[in-house]
């Protein structure tokens, strides 16, 4: 099998899980049986609680809602190129991630091939997000982009049917579905509503993203120009597993993965790459890659400041939803139906950005959440949330 084909092998076996999760959640909802009870449509239900979801978004906030917001329902295959348009990078690159993204949701091995023969470098690097984005989509539930709010309709359409299969279908158990469906879209078109108010920190988390992208494109191609000794003693010196010599680009792909900075620097350094400023690495790695260590350093402000900003951005909408919705019924219940735990980095994250958040406004008032949106935090802020307080609110009165 020609390599680049057993590369697209190895991307399609890391989607097995994800893919089977489709099939049978599909499966279970097509085996319903056909005198079950019905829901209300996702469009109708959608569009009764939007308007208010909106309204309480922006009262909490004290922020302007967004006026020209509106919400689509895309199929499965649709939603993952959409998400593939939601990969910051330079316009040049953006065609081509495009294309990728909707040859991985078509699972066309020979486009993907084709693409890898066009760009490999581009491959390396938007690769690794549409196997993350495509690997998550059944956990999504809504996504916001340019205005749009979109309704992950393969699994809010199936899932109150699919739950109450599984329960047992009884009236008292149908009304507590019904509830919890409610609960997921008031939940989910809340939490997006929110994201739609959040212009200048998603402007802050696309540009550092782009800058991100960028470099790893370089060294990607640095990579792939790299000459065989080069690439071999290298990977010999950071003990990669070994690839045979008839495999050209996985030899440098696998270096690529290593060496990429988000792997890379977060093993060296550990969750303080977020707060420190300043990067070096092994002479020896240098010796073969003399280019690497200033590529780390221009990477290192930029990856910073889309951590403060998706953060942030997470951390309002995690902190605003919990006060809006503690008290509701059909969230509540959502929460018992519907929501699974989860212990991602992603959660993580968000966590970190919801304790920034409830810091900040119990000591600034009402008007944290455009002071906010003004001037974003740093890292190191987010770590110690009493020194953004001091720079932005340094008379210490709450609004």
């Amino acid at each position: 099998m020609p390599e680049y084909e057993e590369f697209v092998e190895a991307l399609f076996d890391q989607l097995h899980v994800e893919l089977n999760e489709e099939s049978e959640i599909n499966n279970i909802y097509e085996n319903i049986p056909s005198d079950a009870p019905t829901f209300e449509t996702l469009e109708s239900v959608s569009n009764s609680v939007f308007p208010s979801m909106q309204q309480k978004a922006a009262d909490f906030l004290q922020l302007s809602p967004n006026k020209n917001l509106r919400l689509e329902y895309p199929e499965l295959s649709e939603l993952k190129n959409i998400k593939g348009k939601k990969v910051f990078c330079h316009e040049d690159s953006g065609q081509y991630v495009t294309k990728l993204f909707g040859a991985v949701s078509a699972l066309d091995a020979r486009c993907i091939v084709k693409l890898i023969e066009e760009n490999p470098a581009r491959y390396l690097v938007y690769s690794t997000y549409a196997i993350q984005y495509i690997s998550k989509i059944t956990t999504t539930y809504g996504d916001y982009m340019d205005n749009v709010i979109f309704i992950n309709k393969f699994i809010l359409k199936r899932y109150p049917g699919i739950i109450l299969h599984k329960m047992g279908n009884t009236p008292s158990n149908f009304e507590r579905v019904r509830s919890g469906y409610i609960g997921a879209l008031k939940m989910t078109i809340l939490e997006e509503c929110i994201h739609s108010m959040q212009k200048s920190l998603y402007e802050q988390n696309r540009q550092a993203a782009i800058e991100v992208n960028m470099i790893n494109e370089e060294i990607a191609q640095t990579i792939l120009l790299m000459n065989s000794r080069d690439v071999k003693a290298l990977s010999t010196y950071l003990k990669l597993q070994s690839v045979p010599d008839e495999f050209p680009f996985a030899q440098k792909a696998n270096l690529f993965f290593f060496l990429n900075p988000d792997h890379f620097l977060h093993n060296q350094i550990g969750p303080d790459i977020m707060t420190c400023t300043h990067v070096n690495i092994d002479k020896k790695i240098s010796e073969h890659f003399p280019e690497l260590l200033s590529l780390y350093r221009e990477w290192l402000p930029f990856i910073k400041s889309h951590h403060a900003a998706f953060t942030v951005m997470e951390g309002m909408a995690a902190y605003a939803l919990k006060h809006i919705l503690e008290k509701d019924v059909n969230y509540l219940e959502y929460k018992n139906t519907f929501m699974p735990t989860s212990t991602t980095t992603y959660q993580v994250r968000k966590d970190m950005g919801m304790d920034f958040v409830e810091y900040v406004t119990k000591n600034m008032g009402n008007a944290s959440f455009a002071k906010i949106l003004e001037s974003p935090p740093t890292t190191n802020e987010l770590k110690d949330p009493a020194k953004y307080v001091q720079r932005v609110n340094p008379k210490g009165v709450a609004s």
